[in-house]
């Protein structure tokens, strides 16, 4: 399938490791200028040279400074077509409780205010031009919550409702709006949550359908559709990725 995205420009966010890093280089394999970026100027600096993307230092807790860093993707890379906002979770833990307010206002920040910020910045010259695609990894807690998942549960769902909600005032400028959600992925995160790969491998055989973990690059194919011409008619969704782990309808 020619996916349409050949020269098309994209900016994914926390993109130096995991999930974002994969989707960028399934970008770039589709012919996509592709800018990146993360807090980590090292690492992304090295990102970008391993893929051959364009790499930009931004700190998803810096909401002001996301409009400066959409102009300067497009000052070197091109007027934006695609824009994937993807950020690492915020804390984990057993009482839904014991999160302090300033916890919960960094979360609110990262997860839901820059996103929407890059967004804000973004979406005028993807209107004016009549073709745009943003796509947010979330997580499949915002269909089934997970109980140390407080904090991401909470705010990722919000962004789940503005996304929605901007899906359909925007789909007739050519503009989709969609988001995709993992399960467990075969990244650092998810081996770092259960003390080793092969630990969350062997949970992964006994609780997952599918009976291992996701691979990033399983992930990656589906967000890489959705950036994707052929899925001009898909906007205002949420994709599970997850080998049915989700038992929700």
């Amino acid at each position: 399938m020619n996916l349409g995205i050949e020269g098309k420009v994209a900016l994914v966010t926390g993109a130096s490791k995991g999930i974002g890093r994969g989707i960028a280089q399934a970008l770039v394999a589709e012919g996509a200028r592709v800018a990146i970026c993360s807090r980590s100027r090292e690492r992304i600096e090295a990102t970008g040279a391993e893929l051959g993307a364009t790499a930009f230092t931004h700190d998803s807790d810096d909401v002001d400074s996301a409009p400066a860093l959409i102009r300067e993707v497009e000052a070197a890379v091109g007027p934006l077509d695609i824009l994937v906002t993807n950020t690492g979770g915020p804390p984990m833990g057993p009482d839904p409780l014991e999160f302090a307010r300033e916890q919960w206002e960094d979360a609110y920040r990262s997860l839901v205010l820059t996103p929407m910020a890059l967004i804000e910045a973004a979406m005028p010259g993807m209107r004016e031009r009549g073709f745009g695609r943003v796509l947010g990894v979330s997580s499949s807690a915002v269909r089934e919550p997970i109980p140390v998942l407080m904090l991401s549960n909470t705010h990722r769902s919000g962004l789940l409702a503005a996304f929605k909600t901007l899906a359909r005032a925007v789909a007739g400028d050519g503009v989709t709006v969609n988001s995709v959600l993992p399960g467990r992925i075969a990244t650092d995160r998810i081996a770092d949550n259960f003390g080793s790969m092969e630990a969350a491998e062997r949970v992964a055989s006994e609780q997952i359908p599918a009976g291992r973990l996701g691979t990033v690059e399983e992930f990656a194919a589906v967000a890489t559709f959705l950036c994707s011409e052929p899925a001009a008619y898909v906007t205002g969704t949420a994709i599970l990725v997850d080998g049915g782990l989700t038992q929700s309808i």
